[in-house]
């Protein structure tokens, strides 16, 4: 196995051991719904969802996992290569009631055991910069139904700001070097097209990022919310959204 994929692993086993079994929302402890990014994307989910076999491609913990179970999804098939973090998305399965449609595996995202047309729906969960996308697109076609959609919500590689803050992440250990230096960006949406079609993108969290550190405190939720609201109309403007924390994409197979 590459050095990159062990230091993914290695990252994200501290991080499951860290927060433990208990742990709320993602592997930060962050509830993904406190921002209008994932609301949107849960309404997508739900839109998509409903009645089809999904595939959870990097499922961590386990979270999308459970709340697509919900949504009405037939199936639920979450990977990941993080095996402590599997053990938690296990718990989690079991104790939220969902098991006999949620099942998760230990597997490379870049090389899947999966047959051709197996997925109905792909949902990535910010995946993708943990894995060498060039490795990736081909594999994701390739267990896609025909008319089937990929869903997901990258960190978008823009910003200035946000990509300083990501420098800084790395040096303090919250985040890889890898991940760091391949985050999500307009190239790698061009790169999408070789593999599918009717590609959607919206952009969120021009500035509201600012708030994500108070969320937590008193007055923290409303300051979100009032920059979230000024994001809406600065992203109605197109030359800005480039420059966004957040994207949500939906593509379709060819």
């Amino acid at each position: 196995m590459e050095i990159r994929k062990q230091k993914e692993i290695e990252y994200y086993d501290s991080q499951a051991l860290l927060r433990g079994p208990e742990q709320a929302g993602d592997f930060e402890g962050f509830e993904p719904l406190a921002l209008v990014s994932y609301k949107f994307l849960y309404k997508l989910l739900g839109n998509y969802c409903q009645g089809k076999v999904v595939l959870d491609y990097g499922c961590g913990n386990g979270i999308h996992a459970v709340a697509i179970a919900k949504m009405g999804a037939s199936m639920v098939v979450g990977i990941d290569l993080s095996e402590k973090s599997l053990e938690i998305a296990r718990e989690r399965v079991k104790k939220e009631g969902v098991g006999k449609r949620v099942e998760v595996l230990k597997m490379d995202c870049e090389k899947m055991d999966f047959p051709e047309s197996s997925f109905d729906v792909i949902f990535d969960g910010a995946t993708f910069s943990s894995i060498d996308l060039k490795l990736a697109w081909p594999e994701l076609a390739r267990v896609l139904k025909p008319k089937g959609t990929l869903i997901g919500i990258e960190t978008f590689g823009h910003n200035p700001f946000t990509n300083l803050r990501r420098k800084l992440n790395r040096l303090t250990g919250r985040r890889t070097e890898w991940a760091t230096a391949h985050i999500f960006q307009n190239k790698d949406l061009e790169e999408a097209k070789k593999y599918f079609s009717d590609i959607k993108v919206y952009y969120f969290h021009l500035i509201s990022w600012l708030a994500f550190p108070f969320l937590k405190l008193p007055g923290g939720k409303l300051m979100l919310k009032c920059l979230e609201f000024i994001d809406k109309i600065l992203l109605s403007l197109p030359f800005l959204r480039k420059y966004s924390f957040k994207a949500v994409f939906t593509f379709s197979k060819l």
